[in-house]
């Protein structure tokens, strides 16, 4: 076989030269206009997602769902800004808008999990059925929202553990809020001679005293009920949930050491045997 010779080659370039040649003539000034156009797109997605969350946050709206709003005004900008582009270089969108929702039907059926929890996601989001600081209990788990994500929900408990829920385990269930408080219940007993006016008053001024304590949530104490160890006192108050364990420990420690200063004493249940010889 006859190798090409020098001539051929030099042709085969030319031609490849002049293609070139003509694609830049040709569309260069639709490429320089698509990508000025894509950039100032961009420059005006910021822009107005920036004004969006300013005034969002001047209408004192939830954090979450203003950063939500802008961000969705920025992707849809920037959207159609592609489709201009596309269109002034002279692509057409028709077959690529089928070929994702094609794609998108596809991926619907294979992520239904993922998508049910970014569904949930928009309507916490929408709905605010809690906002981030509130403390809230879900199925046994409780901590304060720290992040609220489209796909999951975000807490952290007073050990500082960070707990992960995926939001299609929290619209639909049943939902405690407690906002920035928790409650704190306790129950003991005292002797049925004791004098109970007296232990009510005593764990009263034990709450009145601790500075952690929501007073504004006014503390309880009160006869829970009745049993054969003696009288059962209840008591509840709201401390906050960063700190419910130490308030919580620190409050009972108070608690026992008036009731030793009082001499009031809390009855233990006690076993009789009698023997018989």
């Amino acid at each position: 076989m006859n190798e090409p010779s020098l001539d051929q080659e030099l042709q085969q370039l030319q031609n490849v030269y002049s293609v070139i040649t003509e694609f830049v003539i040709e569309y260069s000034f639709q490429i320089a206009g698509a990508i000025i156009i894509f950039l100032l797109g961009l420059w005006l997605a910021s822009k107005t997602a920036n004004v969006v969350a300013v005034q969002l946050q001047k209408h004192n709206i939830d954090i979450t769902l203003s950063n939500f709003a802008s961000n969705l005004v920025r992707i849809i900008i920037i959207v159609m800004v592609t489709i201009i582009c596309l269109g002034k270089l002279g692509i057409s969108v028709t077959p690529m808008v089928a070929a994702i929702g094609a794609a998108s039907l596809g991926a619907g059926l294979a992520l239904q999990g993922m998508l049910a929890n970014y569904a949930a996601g928009i309507t916490i989001i929408v709905t605010r059925p809690f906002i981030v600081g509130n403390t809230i209990e879900i199925k046994d788990v409780s901590g304060v929202v720290d992040t609220i994500k489209l796909g999951q929900t975000i807490l952290i408990n007073e050990e500082g553990e960070q707990i992960s829920i995926p939001n299609k385990h929290i619209v639909g269930e049943i939902l405690h809020n407690s906002f920035a408080y928790k409650l704190v219940e306790n129950k003991f007993n005292i002797d049925y001679q004791a004098d109970a006016d007296h232990v009510i008053q005593l764990i009263n001024d034990v709450l009145a005293a601790a500075p952690a304590i929501y007073q504004d949530k006014k503390p309880l104490v009160g006869i829970n009920g009745f049993n054969a160890i003696g009288i059962e006192v209840g008591v509840r108050y709201w401390v906050p949930t960063t700190r419910y364990f130490e308030e919580k420990y620190h409050t009972n420690l108070a608690i026992i050491k008036a009731l030793n200063q009082a001499k009031i004493q809390i009855p233990c249940p006690v076993k009789e045997i009698h023997l018989q010889r």
